[in-house]
């Protein structure tokens, strides 16, 4: 006989025994009851015997109760019996990016979160990238502080992960990808010039650049740890990350937000600020559009050869060639300073560019030396800090002693690198935003 016709007859054996105990536990019951009914009903002791069941019931009820309020159950005697211990500790964690390339086979992701596992290590998140020949996984992890980087990379390894990838991760990085997809859509259909930060805040540490003219002999699509994005208005946008390489799943979600940005055209939030002067002069500081470029080419004829110099590093013979560019919300945000008649005294640029922003100042020179550039300097840093950019950087001339005086009222730290005359100032926002104002109050 095999074991599956032995078990099929020993569940019948049990089940007909278990139906006859419950039959018989029935009549019992029954019988019992039929003869305490004939006791009360028939016999003397009838009443006496209800009242005093009922109360025994009463003091059996009580004394449970006394019972249960001077012992209450602690938390071990609500525990279910042979259930794990919890225990609670206070060790260190550290949150870590993880990526790994894993076969595409049944069970392979389940021996890498074994082997974590075994490390004390927590997946908090995971993403698969599906590739022809494999996946690419990719975690945010809270481990022991104790626990190396190599130690994490051997855990992976041992999981059977190959080109395994690690980086410190915060707390920013737990929203799940949809949701931070979707935040990010909506950061950039609010505002052109959040295209190019939405990517590098989706992708991680990515340089990004963008090539005027570009876009249109360039097909769009992934080599390695290089990404192309033709835009709409012909530039290019290329993204690259040296130590880890795009995946197609990647390149998808950076399509849909180029896309986006293509539906709703260039768009510019309509915020501004009032600028008050000693003098009196009644100053608006807003956000620049294309709109305003035959303004800013006036406000351009206005300005002393010097001073187009000092902004642009050498003579401007052509205004125009500059500004379609630098008007673009696409490329950065742009500052005007405009008076109560409409005209144009001051331009101040933010340009994204690789991990940073280049900053960049024109005042009138009529207007200059009234604290109008400090001020919109210390806009664009608030500016900066908002969009998490990190760092801004100036370049310009040793001679120009006003924007270096102009960066040091960032009660930024400063680095100074010279070359060949020319000096590039970068300063280290993080250290100073308790110090920067809000971007648009009014001063």
């Amino acid at each position: 006989m095999d074991d599956k016709a032995y078990t099929h007859r020993t569940g019948k054996s049990h089940r007909w025994r278990r139906e006859t105990v419950e039959l018989a536990a029935v009549f019992a019951a029954v019988a019992a009851a039929d003869l305490v009914a004939n006791v009360v009903v028939h016999g003397h002791d009838g009443p006496v015997l209800l009242l005093a069941s009922a109360a025994a019931m009463l003091g059996t009820a009580l004394f449970r109760g006394w019972l249960a309020h001077r012992h209450p159950p602690g938390p071990a005697a609500l525990a279910p019996p042979g259930g794990p211990e919890v225990s609670s500790t206070d060790e260190p964690t550290a949150l870590w990016r993880l990526r790994t390339s894993v076969a595409d086979e049944p069970g392979s992701l389940a021996r890498v979160c074994a082997a974590l596992a075994e490390r004390r290590v927590n997946i908090l998140s995971m993403q698969a990238h599906p590739l022809p020949d494999c996946t690419v996984d990719e975690f945010i992890v809270r481990a022991p502080a104790s626990l190396a980087r190599a130690e994490l990379v051997a855990a992976v390894a041992a999981g059977g992960g190959r080109e395994i990838w690690t980086d410190r991760a915060d707390a920013h990085e737990l929203v799940d990808v949809p949701r931070q997809v979707l935040a990010l859509a909506t950061r950039t259909a609010l505002d052109a010039a959040e295209l190019p930060l939405a990517l590098r805040q989706l992708f991680g540490r990515a340089a990004i650049r963008q090539y005027p003219g570009r876009g249109r002999a360039v097909q769009p699509g992934v080599d390695g740890h290089l990404m192309r994005l033709p835009l709409p208005n012909g530039d290019l946008l290329e993204l690259s990350r040296p130590n880890l390489p795009f995946t197609p799943t990647e390149f998808a979600r950076a399509r849909a937000l180029v896309e986006l940005d293509a539906v709703l055209g260039p768009r510019v939030p309509q915020v501004e600020a009032r600028i008050s002067r000693p003098a009196g002069d009644d100053l608006t500081v807003r956000r620049a559009t294309p709109s305003d470029k035959d303004a800013a080419v006036a406000m351009h004829a206005r300005c002393s050869p010097e001073s187009l110099r000092r902004r642009y590093h050498g003579p401007v013979k052509d205004a125009d060639r500059y500004l379609d560019h630098l008007l673009d919300p696409r490329h950065g945000q742009t500052l005007a300073v405009e008076t109560a008649q409409g005209r144009l005294v001051a331009l101040a640029h933010l340009m994204w560019d690789d991990e940073g922003a280049e900053i960049a100042l024109l005042v009138e020179d009529a207007w200059q030396r009234r604290g109008l550039g400090v001020d919109l300097v210390r806009r664009m840093a608030a500016l900066a800090l908002e969009a998490g950019v990190g760092t801004v950087y100036a370049v310009t001339t040793a001679a120009n002693t006003g924007l270096i005086s102009t960066m040091r009222r960032l009660s930024a730290p400063l680095d100074f690198q010279v070359e060949d005359g020319t000096v590039v100032i970068t300063a280290h926002l993080l250290e100073a935003a308790e110090k920067l104002p809000a971007p648009w109050a009014a001063r």
